[in-house]
Protein backbone atom coordinates (compact mmCIF):
# COMPACT_ATOMS: atom_id res chain seq x y z
CA UNK A 1 0.00 0.00 0.00
CA UNK A 2 1.46 3.38 -1.04
CA UNK A 3 1.98 6.08 1.53
CA UNK A 4 1.01 9.67 0.88
CA UNK A 5 3.87 12.13 1.20
CA UNK A 6 3.31 15.12 3.42
CA UNK A 7 2.57 18.29 1.50
CA UNK A 8 5.16 21.00 2.03
CA UNK A 9 4.09 24.29 3.56
CA UNK A 10 6.09 27.35 4.55
CA UNK A 11 6.03 28.76 8.08
CA UNK A 12 3.97 31.66 6.70
CA UNK A 13 1.45 29.26 5.16
CA UNK A 14 1.09 27.38 8.44
CA UNK A 15 0.51 30.64 10.31
CA UNK A 16 -2.19 31.65 7.80
CA UNK A 17 -4.03 28.35 8.23
CA UNK A 18 -3.71 28.51 12.02
CA UNK A 19 -5.14 32.06 12.03
CA UNK A 20 -8.09 30.95 9.89
CA UNK A 21 -8.67 27.94 12.14
CA UNK A 22 -8.59 30.14 15.25
CA UNK A 23 -11.16 32.52 13.70
CA UNK A 24 -13.41 29.62 12.74
CA UNK A 25 -13.22 28.05 16.20
CA UNK A 26 -13.47 31.22 18.32
CA UNK A 27 -15.72 33.46 16.20
CA UNK A 28 -17.55 31.68 13.38
CA UNK A 29 -18.56 28.49 15.21
CA UNK A 30 -20.04 30.30 18.29
CA UNK A 31 -21.77 32.78 15.98
CA UNK A 32 -23.51 30.08 13.95
CA UNK A 33 -24.50 28.16 17.09
CA UNK A 34 -26.17 31.33 18.39
CA UNK A 35 -27.94 31.82 15.04
CA UNK A 36 -29.27 28.25 15.19
CA UNK A 37 -30.52 28.77 18.75
CA UNK A 38 -32.27 32.02 17.76
CA UNK A 39 -33.90 30.36 14.74
CA UNK A 40 -35.08 27.46 16.92
CA UNK A 41 -36.62 29.91 19.37
CA UNK A 42 -38.90 31.18 16.58
CA UNK A 43 -40.89 27.97 16.73
CA UNK A 44 -41.54 25.49 13.92
CA UNK A 45 -38.13 24.75 12.30
CA UNK A 46 -39.55 22.67 9.44
CA UNK A 47 -40.23 25.79 7.34
CA UNK A 48 -37.74 28.16 8.94
CA UNK A 49 -35.35 29.63 6.32
CA UNK A 50 -33.06 31.18 8.95
CA UNK A 51 -32.66 27.81 10.64
CA UNK A 52 -31.85 26.07 7.36
CA UNK A 53 -29.35 28.78 6.39
CA UNK A 54 -27.65 28.62 9.79
CA UNK A 55 -27.43 24.81 9.64
CA UNK A 56 -25.92 25.02 6.14
CA UNK A 57 -23.40 27.63 7.33
CA UNK A 58 -22.57 25.44 10.32
CA UNK A 59 -21.92 22.51 8.00
CA UNK A 60 -19.57 24.61 5.86
CA UNK A 61 -17.70 25.90 8.93
CA UNK A 62 -17.29 22.41 10.39
CA UNK A 63 -16.11 21.12 7.02
CA UNK A 64 -13.51 23.87 6.71
CA UNK A 65 -12.32 23.27 10.30
CA UNK A 66 -11.81 19.57 9.53
CA UNK A 67 -10.07 20.42 6.24
CA UNK A 68 -7.63 22.83 7.91
CA UNK A 69 -6.92 20.43 10.77
CA UNK A 70 -6.18 17.70 8.23
CA UNK A 71 -3.87 19.95 6.23
CA UNK A 72 -1.97 21.03 9.34
CA UNK A 73 -1.67 17.42 10.52
CA UNK A 74 -0.38 16.30 7.12
CA UNK A 75 1.94 19.23 6.48
CA UNK A 76 5.69 19.28 6.36
CA UNK A 77 6.51 22.81 7.54
CA UNK A 78 9.63 24.23 5.89
CA UNK A 79 11.55 27.42 6.59
CA UNK A 80 12.90 28.53 3.19
CA UNK A 81 15.63 30.64 4.84
CA UNK A 82 17.17 27.44 6.25
CA UNK A 83 17.45 25.68 2.87
CA UNK A 84 20.93 25.28 1.44
CA UNK A 85 20.40 23.70 -1.97
CA UNK A 86 22.26 24.05 -5.25
CA UNK A 87 19.08 23.33 -7.22
CA UNK A 88 15.56 24.73 -7.12
CA UNK A 89 13.43 23.07 -4.46
CA UNK A 90 10.29 23.98 -2.50
CA UNK A 91 10.65 27.42 -0.92
CA UNK A 92 12.89 28.88 -3.62
CA UNK A 93 12.32 32.36 -4.98
CA UNK A 94 13.12 32.02 -8.68
CA UNK A 95 13.86 34.68 -11.31
CA UNK A 96 12.94 33.59 -14.82
CA UNK A 97 12.60 35.17 -18.25
CA UNK A 98 10.17 34.23 -21.03
CA UNK A 99 12.52 33.31 -23.88
CA UNK A 100 10.04 34.55 -26.48
CA UNK A 101 8.90 37.90 -25.01
CA UNK A 102 11.95 38.63 -22.78
CA UNK A 103 9.47 39.39 -19.95
CA UNK A 104 10.96 38.71 -16.51
CA UNK A 105 9.14 37.15 -13.57
CA UNK A 106 9.98 36.37 -9.94
CA UNK A 107 8.06 33.60 -8.22
CA UNK A 108 8.32 31.91 -4.84
CA UNK A 109 7.41 28.22 -4.80
CA UNK A 110 5.01 27.76 -1.88
CA UNK A 111 2.36 25.40 -0.53
CA UNK A 112 -1.00 24.93 -2.20
CA UNK A 113 -2.93 27.12 0.27
CA UNK A 114 -0.39 29.94 0.06
CA UNK A 115 -0.31 30.39 -3.70
CA UNK A 116 -1.25 33.78 -5.14
CA UNK A 117 0.16 34.41 -8.61
CA UNK A 118 -0.56 38.15 -8.36
CA UNK A 119 1.76 38.26 -5.33
CA UNK A 120 4.40 36.14 -7.06
CA UNK A 121 3.68 32.94 -5.12
CA UNK A 122 3.05 29.76 -7.11
CA UNK A 123 1.88 26.42 -5.79
CA UNK A 124 4.33 23.54 -5.61
CA UNK A 125 1.77 21.61 -7.69
CA UNK A 126 1.56 24.21 -10.50
CA UNK A 127 2.96 23.29 -13.92
CA UNK A 128 5.60 26.04 -13.70
CA UNK A 129 6.81 24.98 -10.24
CA UNK A 130 6.94 21.34 -11.33
CA UNK A 131 9.07 22.34 -14.33
CA UNK A 132 11.43 24.41 -12.15
CA UNK A 133 12.01 21.87 -9.37
CA UNK A 134 15.45 20.29 -9.61
CA UNK A 135 16.80 22.80 -12.13
CA UNK A 136 19.73 25.21 -11.84
CA UNK A 137 20.51 28.76 -12.95
CA UNK A 138 20.95 29.00 -16.73
CA UNK A 139 18.74 26.03 -17.56
CA UNK A 140 15.64 26.37 -19.71
CA UNK A 141 12.27 24.83 -18.85
CA UNK A 142 9.20 24.27 -20.99
CA UNK A 143 5.77 24.69 -19.44
CA UNK A 144 2.67 23.42 -21.18
CA UNK A 145 -0.27 25.81 -21.05
CA UNK A 146 -3.72 25.57 -22.63
CA UNK A 147 -2.73 28.09 -25.34
CA UNK A 148 0.80 26.89 -26.14
CA UNK A 149 4.07 25.75 -24.66
CA UNK A 150 6.08 28.49 -22.95
CA UNK A 151 9.82 28.39 -22.52
CA UNK A 152 11.57 30.10 -19.61
CA UNK A 153 15.24 30.54 -18.79
CA UNK A 154 16.20 30.46 -15.13
CA UNK A 155 18.10 33.65 -14.27
CA UNK A 156 18.70 32.73 -10.64
CA UNK A 157 17.15 31.57 -7.39
CA UNK A 158 17.52 32.09 -3.66
CA UNK A 159 16.05 30.94 -0.39
CA UNK A 160 14.83 33.69 1.90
Amino acid sequence: MATIDKLPMTIRGKAMLEAELKKLLLEERPSVILAIEEARAQGDISENAEYEAAKERQSMIEGRIAEIQGKLAGAEVIDPSQIKADRIVFGATVSIVDTETEEKFVYSIVGVDESDVKKGMISILSPLARALIGKKTGETVTVQSPKSDKEFEILGFEYK
